[in-house]
């Protein structure tokens, strides 16, 4: 990949920040096939993640789990297809920031890219944070914070060596949640089938009382950053092999697995342990999980838990350095940013600076993170089913019969879902996410000398 700057500016003009020396031979190894690139997704996302927010959503929904991630899947179809379509149109890194530039221009790209950057410097950190809560139960002995501190280390070493050492980690992680999976629902089917008289809808029904579809959507809109995965395996294009090819295929693979794994996962657990209520919400795993298999599964739970939680905070972190290193490149960001280590070919700064970031894992709480994540990441997921829109239906003129379809009516229903999910999020996450926004926008106007220059826009060329 060559990056350069777009020719479009004003004569006299030079953009703002300074242009890549990168030249193809430095650049990123094409070593990722869609396997790897499935693998990745769903390390990323962490196969267990739905006992991330277990507890916060089933008190929420009223028990109604499984509706809501029935309900964050269907929309996420709609959206991985989105990201799939402009993936094949822009196979380069940094993924929703690089497909609303080249859509819409590099000022609306660079909000894009501000968005994504909310929900990817935070997932690393909520890694952490459960690190933290699960190894503290297991070793109440040893504070929280030693056991994140040590996590925060080992990741970032293992993502300065580079993207081999994180593949073959994710063998190991997606391996040992795999079998987990396997014993809880043989333990938890054995345990429901001496329960007597079961109501296999009460994962969609809830529990009595549970009303109204408002729940269900809140749940869901939280839910979204179970799904970011397949928005992962979109920043790992400049390390595909055929990316055309190959990505489409790995995001819509990833998204409709971990759908899978997130609704069986989330039946069986409420058919194991029917309420809607917990002694600790954060933790509220622990109680399903002993339910189903005792003591030495939840053991094992943790251990497994653990792995996918460092396995995801290592995929996490990649994809947010790759989107800084993009932002960096294109002057976004200082050009320190946008530059490869000379020996690792892995963009050490960025690295350093989410792993710093991720120290507020120390201060923030787990709904806090979690609805902020969702607010970035159902902004993003916005844009990009506009931009299939903008690219294929507008500038290309797509607009036959089936291009009406492809082009303007499926990612037309995408963002219309998408948005109705946006506005289920708490008045928190609105905030917090407005405030986060506000601050982009004042930093675009000190990019562009209070926007009376072009914005900085990344141009980049397959070599």
């Amino acid at each position: 990949m060559t990056p350069t700057f777009d020719t479009d500016t004003p004569a006299g003009e030079k953009p703002v920040g300074p242009a890549s020396t990168q030249t193809p031979a430095q650049g990123w190894r094409r070593v990722l096939g869609v396997p790897s690139l499935v693998l990745l997704g769903l390390v990323y996302m962490v196969p267990l993640t739905i006992f991330s927010t277990y507890g916060i959503v089933v008190e929420l929904t009223g028990g109604r789990l499984s509706a809501a991630y029935a309900v964050t899947l269907v929309v996420m179809l709609f959206t991985a297809r989105s990201y799939g379509r402009m993936a094949q149109a822009f196979p380069f890194g940094g993924s929703a920031y690089t497909y609303a530039t080249r859509s819409f221009g590099a000022g609306l790209g660079f909000m894009a890219g501000w968005s994504l950057l909310l929900d990817y410097l935070l997932l690393p950190m909520i890694n952490y944070l459960l690190i933290g809560i699960y190894m503290e139960a297991a070793f109440p002995a040893v504070p929280a914070w030693v056991f994140m501190v040590v996590s925060i280390l080992a990741v970032t070493v293992l993502n300065i060596l580079g993207i081999t050492a994180i593949a073959k980690a994710n063998f190991v992680v997606v391996g040992l949640q795999a079998l987990f999976i396997v014993l809880f629902v043989a333990l938890g089917l054995s345990s429901i089938t001496g329960a007597g008289n079961l109501d296999l809808m009460a994962p969609f029904t809830g529990v009595d009382g549970a009303e109204g579809v408002s729940p269900i959507l809140a749940g869901s809109a939280i839910l979204c950053l179970s799904y970011l995965g397949f928005d992962a395996v979109s920043t790992f294009a400049e390390e595909t092999k055929d990316p055309k090819r190959n990505l489409p295929k790995a995001i819509l693979l990833t998204t409709v697995l971990a759908g899978v794994i997130f609704l069986g996962l989330a039946y069986i657990s409420h058919l194991v342990l029917p309420v809607s209520t917990f002694n600790d919400v954060d933790a509220a795993a622990i109680e399903v999980i002993g339910a189903a298999g005792g003591n030495i599964l939840v053991a094992f739970f943790t251990a497994a838990y653990i792995a996918g939680s460092l396995g995801s905070a290592l995929t996490s972190q990649a994809s947010v350095s790759r989107i800084i290193h993009s932002m960096g490149r294109s002057g976004v960001f200082p050009a320190a940013l946008g530059r490869l280590h000379a020996r690792f070919r892995t963009p050490v700064l960025p690295i350093l600076l989410t792993s710093a970031v991720s120290l507020l894992a120390f201060v923030l709480d787990l709904l806090t993170i979690s609805s902020l994540i969702s607010f970035g990441a159902l902004v993003a997921f916005s844009v990009v089913n506009l931009a299939v829109i903008k690219h294929y239906f507008v500038d290309e003129k797509a607009r036959g019969a089936r291009g009406v379809v492809h082009n303007f009516v499926l990612p037309g229903i995408g963002f219309a879902l998408t948005a109705w999910l946006w506005t289920s999020l708490s008045g928190l996450s609105f905030t917090f996410g407005l405030a986060w926004a506000g601050v982009g926008v004042v930093y675009l106007a000190f990019l562009t000398h209070g926007f009376r220059k072009p914005a900085p826009q990344l141009e980049l060329e397959q070599t």
